[in-house]
């Protein structure tokens, strides 16, 4: 594979495809998702070939290391995007009802913005590196340790700045949730 020998890859395909196959589904657990993450696993393997060293390990181990990189690497973008549609689905949700040819109420689209207002205002009355944090984790769907790294922070300042400006926010916003009941 290393001279570029096209039936080098497809013998390396046909022996370990089956084994990391199963490896990947586990971490992205859609069949279509794991079978993408494998053949990237293989198109990066062509491209490397020339960094693999047998003294450090065997080959199989060498294409799983390749495989689970590149499937967490999926899974981790897959939540990313699940949490911000899920976030933008949640946020215009009431902003299509109020603009639905079926709402009569003129006063929706002014109860929506006020809503607005109002978690801006709660978001702005959060200290600056707890407002940080939590627009990393919920807007830009970074996990906690990603935060921690990016921030250079340890990992437990940056769970108690999230877990105390969620608090924050809740006693802030709890009006609202209430007008929303009622």
């Amino acid at each position: 594979m290393r001279l570029g020998d096209e039936r080098a890859l497809a013998a390396l395909y046909d022996r370990y495809a089956p084994s990391l196959l199963g490896l990947i589904q586990r971490i992205v657990r859609e069949r279509a998702d794991a079978e993408s993450v494998l053949m990237a696993t293989f198109l990066q393997a062509w491209r490397t070939a020339a960094s693999f060293d047998a003294a450090r390990g065997s080959l199989l181990s060498w294409l799983a290391t390749i495989a689970r990189s590149r499937a967490v690497d999926s899974a981790r973008s897959g939540a990313r995007r699940e949490r911000r549609e899920q976030l933008v689905t949640e946020q215009d949700a009431p902003i299509a009802e109020a603009e639905a040819p079926g709402s009569t109420d003129p006063l929706d689209g002014i109860t929506q913005q006020e809503r607005r207002t109002a978690i801006e205002a709660a978001l702005t009355s959060l200290s600056a590196p707890q407002r940080t944090v939590i627009e990393l984790a919920f807007f830009e769907g970074l996990t906690h340790v990603e935060i921690a790294e990016r921030l250079a922070e340890p990992l437990g300042t940056i769970k108690t700045r999230i877990r105390q400006g969620l608090i924050k926010l809740r006693g802030l916003l709890a009006p609202l949730a209430q007008e929303r009941v009622a």
